[in-house]
């Protein structure tokens, strides 16, 4: 429990905090002139060396060096062609953050992946003025720029699931232009984005959640939450209008569809389709992904993270709409460690490398 909730503050909140586990995490959905349409997510993790107790961390021989590191950092990153049914992903699980990340009056990153057999890639995530940003990965470089000022979930930016404290906010309309960097082509794309900053003082969980944004053409924007943690499950709702007007509620129903998809390699099974219902505001989504194989596995996890289109009832109006799903802790029977462990060592020696 914190002992005292503070008020979010803007620029500071932007930027990196004393916490246990942090994240920036960004999604979106964009258009060529062709109308071929992509989807996109980026996420930078921010974890607390000896607090967060991912299980492989401890394995890793700088962690408890003579000067060992306060933090690490891990991304995750991806391009889907949904017009093609073809994702581009990239998988870092530690990376190499510059000095002056983090340093700067505005939200600044710079990171790259320690594997630099082939070169790298400078990942940048640049708050260029409050609220409005540069992405940049091996597959994107887009700006983003805020139509709406920040929903802070819960009414404040502090949410409390299944016990499971954390501060919270969202970007939920960037409006975006840029390209993605697809099979050797360089594509023009335009569209919107999602931005989330999330920080908590919590360890490694191995909890259940299926999470969506949802961004709909009347301006509506919800974030919706089932959280659990094998013992009781606790649910959010946070929305904001096309004027900036924000609601909370803790109602809400969920119910998968019938269309399954199971992973070959960690054997989960990920619901592609979904109904979700806000009693409250007498509003019924039908969500469905638009992606099959959209499965991430990295840091002793695997998840599912996915575009979806959305039809919304809202007060007995059809509204269509567009968003992001992700489902964590579903049960799979995988071993991580075995599967991930020679990517991890060669992490570990590229890493050495650097510093020596």
């Amino acid at each position: 429990m914190y002992k005292e909730i503070k008020p979010i503050y803007f620029p500071d909140d932007n930027q990196a905090h004393d916490a246990i586990i942090e994240w920036w995490y960004f999604n979106g959905h964009l258009k060529d002139k062709d109308d071929n349409h992509y989807s996109f997510m980026n996420c930078l993790f921010k974890a607390d060396t000896k607090k967060v107790k991912i299980p492989y961390i401890k394995n890793i021989p700088f962690i408890d060096s003579l000067n060992p590191l306060k933090n690490f950092y891990f991304a995750h990153s991806f391009v889907s062609d949904i017009s093609a049914q073809k994702n581009y992903k990239e998988t870092q699980n530690i990376s190499l953050v510059s000095r002056d990340s983090f340093n700067k009056p505005l939200l600044f990153a710079n990171y790259i992946s320690p594997i630099l057999t082939s070169g790298y890639v400078n990942n940048e995530i640049v708050e260029t003025e409050l609220f409005n940003f540069n992405m940049k990965t091996e597959f994107m470089n887009l700006d983003l720029k805020s139509k709406k000022q920040p929903l802070l979930e819960g009414g404040e930016g502090h949410i409390s699931v299944c016990d499971r404290e954390s501060y919270y906010y969202s970007l939920t309309d960037l409006k975006t232009k840029g390209t993605i960097n697809i099979d050797g082509k360089t594509i023009e794309v335009t569209g919107k984005s999602w931005m989330d900053h999330q920080w908590a003082d919590v360890s490694y969980q191995e909890d259940k959640w299926s999470w969506f944004s949802i961004q709909l053409e009347n301006g509506l924007d919800i974030m919706c939450v089932e959280y659990d943690d094998k013992k009781k499950k606790d649910f959010l709702v946070d929305m904001i209008d096309h004027e900036g007007k924000s609601e909370h509620y803790k109602n809400l129903i969920l119910k998968p569809g019938n269309e399954i998809w199971k992973s070959s390699q960690t054997k989960a099974e990920y619901p592609l389709s979904w109904t979700i219902e806000i009693p409250d505001k007498n509003i019924v989504l039908k969500v469905r992904s638009l992606m099959s194989d959209q499965e991430f596995i990295s840091n002793a996890i695997n998840y599912w993270e996915s575009p979806i289109e959305v039809v919304a009832i809202v007060d007995g109006k059809e509204v269509p709409g567009v968003g992001f799903m992700e489902l964590v802790g579903y049960p799979s029977d995988f071993n991580y460690l075995l599967y991930m462990s020679k990517d991890i060592k060669k992490q570990v020696s590229e890493i050495f490398k650097k510093r020596s």
